[in-house]
């Protein structure tokens, strides 16, 4: 079975269930995925599916060659885990593998927030407003020591680029499935803008 669905956040929107109580979800579309390759134990050591998502008009000759099989132009591929019997190159898979109830991670790329103070970026508290620090309320501090070790330490938190990075929310519930007209109703908010690309799967810590 493959593990997940790639889709496009769509925005949100709010469900009401039986007794009336209000529920904030995430609308996806989830077009059919067209399996474009196969990845087996016994060839690549480790079994995976490759699906491609959104049609394209035209592809380079690279592209072209590696989805012949697939007899596709698609435009978004990624790699999936598989479990269990593995389905062949050009096969479609729905939304119809999800019901509602059950949890699943989506991934995606945050929103780009440009440059980034580390006020912002990191929750730094900033700097002391009195005792004549009249200028440092927003100012990282110091960021090394002296003659040792005499430089700045790799992954140190400093201001920089904020966002339009992956990001994976877990666990959150199907809180409903349209398989007519290919949508799934995620409980919460899911990284990324509108007509972003997300990767629904199978929740890994359930």
């Amino acid at each position: 079975m493959v593990n997940g669905l790639l889709g496009r956040k769509l925005g949100m929107t709010q469900v009401f269930t039986e007794s009336g109580v209000t529920i904030p979800v995430t609308v996806i579309e989830v077009e059919p995925n067209v399996v474009t390759q196969v990845r087996s134990a016994g060839v690549d050591g480790y079994d995976a599916v490759q699906l491609g998502y959104g049609e394209v008009k035209r592809l380079n000759k690279p592209e072209t060659g590696h989805l012949k099989k697939a007899s596709s132009k698609l435009r978004h591929l990624r790699e999936v885990k598989l479990t269990g019997d593995a389905p062949s190159v050009g096969d479609k898979i729905d939304v119809s593998m999800f019901t509602q109830g059950e949890k699943v991670d989506v991934v995606g790329v945050s929103k780009g927030k440009g440059f980034a103070g580390v006020v912002k970026r990191h929750h730094f508290a900033g700097g002391p407003k009195t005792h004549g620090q009249s200028d440092r309320h927003r100012a990282p501090g110091s960021v090394g020591a002296s003659s040792t070790p005499g430089r700045v330490f790799k992954g140190m938190r400093m201001a920089g680029h904020l966002g339009d990075s992956q990001a994976t929310v877990q666990n959150l519930e199907v809180a409903g499935v349209d398989a007519e007209r290919s949508m799934i109703l995620v409980k919460g908010a899911v990284p990324g803008g509108k007509n972003g690309i997300v990767l629904i799967r199978k929740a890994v810590k359930e």
